[in-house]
């Protein structure tokens, strides 16, 4: 009797979150495709004019002026609020986020703004799941599993990756842990987001990186490998450029009108040196990587300055998109100086700098998949990994939590948000470093008493 009604209870659990998942994936569908479908116009009007982009200055003004007055918590690249909500709010997010949060990133967009997509999409996503949760009074574990299926939805929609979303939105919000209580929900609301989309019209780009079965071998390998602690070393140098930045501001206390002035012309002014290339999306800088063309080596550094400016100096919108073009760049500057093929290292740079900035090495490698095809499998996720865990304990999202120790040498509190944590060098047990070491210390301890002038 106790297993009838255990089963008929998971049963009846199963058949309630299929449905919700299903509910949410259309809702967050239909809204994804309503802002991709604005944003795609606003752009296309203000990039019909040569000089769009002098109208920075404004831009990055009227946005952030908007969040300001009427909803806060839209403010920055949106999935980060998301994550906050979620682990001190259980989801709760504010009604007026979504039209702020719209509003706000198409007027980014519009002037020139180097930011993602994917950002108010999940912000969005998770703002309308929260409004659900309000209407049919959910309780607070519920509220914050029908929020994480927002996220999903909302990845999902915006890159074509139903899996990769899916498993992104319950492996962002920790470092080194998923919540395996939502991964069904989850993965019907990322699969149902993104048939609602491609039902509509919409169309992603498929990259088969066949060329790897002409160029495999072992070298290819370790090339992954090494590209990895690349990848995290450049994760880790746009993570520390962001913080840094925010750190001045903070310190300085400069007046948000200013700092978005300021910003604004700072922009324009690197425009008008370099290209429109580092403006917006970047798509078409990242297709040029990935097809093998030709793209200057500090290109990914200039993606850098330029997203990093944008976000501190008022602009709204996603960082995903900007860290897509930033790996991307990457891996086409990492196979240039080596001697590598270009269009596999890209796609690899591609993932590999989302595993590193975002601590999601799982989503990212399945993304790898979904996008580029299963040859890339083994290479993209090496490099992922090690890309992950190169960039230490960073994020772009400074609310997710540490749920591990990427070193065993090293002593952090778990349980404590990125922002926040400490880390220090914990020596326990001896290991075999630390055994070399100490020989080598001996050594020179009896070469010193040989030889006490030397």
């Amino acid at each position: 009797m106790r297993r009838i009604t255990e089963e008929t209870i998971i049963f009846i659990s199963v058949f309630k979150w299929f449905f919700i998942a299903t509910c949410v994936g259309i809702i967050v569908g239909f809204s994804t495709f309503a802002f991709l479908y604005i944003l795609e116009w606003g752009i296309a009007f203000s990039t019909q004019y040569s000089y769009y982009y002098l109208s920075m200055p404004i831009g990055l003004l009227a946005s952030a002026t908007i969040i300001k007055y009427f909803a806060p918590n839209a403010k920055g690249h949106g999935t980060e609020k998301v994550i906050e909500a979620i682990h001190k709010r259980y989801g709760k997010i504010e009604p007026m986020v979504v039209p702020v949060k719209l509003i706000a990133t198409v007027i980014t967009f519009m002037s020139g703004g180097s930011v993602g997509k994917e950002g108010p999409c999940a912000q969005v996503g998770a703002g309308l799941t929260s409004i659900v949760a309000d209407l049919f009074r959910f309780n607070d574990v519920d509220r914050k599993k029908l929020v994480i299926c927002g996220i999903s939805a909302g990845f999902a929609a915006v890159f074509g990756t139903p899996v990769a979303g899916a498993i992104f939105a319950i492996e962002v919000l920790f470092v080194g842990a998923m919540m395996y209580d939502v991964l069904l929900p989850s993965f019907v609301a990322g699969m149902v987001g993104y048939q609602v989309v491609t039902a509509l019209g919409m169309t992603f780009p498929y990259i088969s990186m066949d060329v790897i079965n002409v160029v495999q071998s072992n070298s290819l390998f370790f090339a992954a490998a090494l590209g990895g602690v690349f990848f995290g070393l450049c994760s880790l140098l746009f993570i520390e450029f962001m913080v840094y930045c925010e750190k001045l501001i903070k310190r300085y206390k400069i007046n948000p009108v200013y700092r978005a002035v300021v910003g604004g012309f700072a922009l324009i002014c690197l425009t008008l040196i370099f290209s429109t290339e580092y403006l917006g999306l970047g798509e078409h800088m990242i297709m040029s990587s990935l097809m093998g063309e030709d793209v200057v080596v500090y290109a990914f550094l200039l993606k850098m300055l330029f997203t990093v400016i944008t976000l501190i100096c008022g602009g709204s919108g996603g960082i995903v998109t900007p860290i897509f073009f930033i790996g991307a760049t990457a891996g086409s500057a990492y196979a240039t100086i080596f001697g590598l093929t270009r269009p596999v290292f890209a796609a690899i740079g591609r993932v590999s700098l989302l595993a590193g900035a975002a601590n999601t090495p799982i989503a990212a490698t399945i993304m790898a998949v979904e996008i580029f095809g299963s040859p890339i499998a083994p290479y993209a996720a090496v490099a992922a990994v090690i890309s992950f865990l190169i960039t230490g304990h960073r994020s772009v999202y400074p609310s997710q939590v540490m749920a591990f120790k990427k070193s065993a040498s090293l002593n952090i509190q778990l349980g404590t948000e990125v922002e926040n944590v400490i880390t220090e060098y914990e020596r326990r047990k001896r290991s075999l470093v630390d055994i070399v070491w100490g020989y080598c210390t001996k050594i020179k301890e009896i070469f010193g008493k040989h030889n006490p002038q030397g």
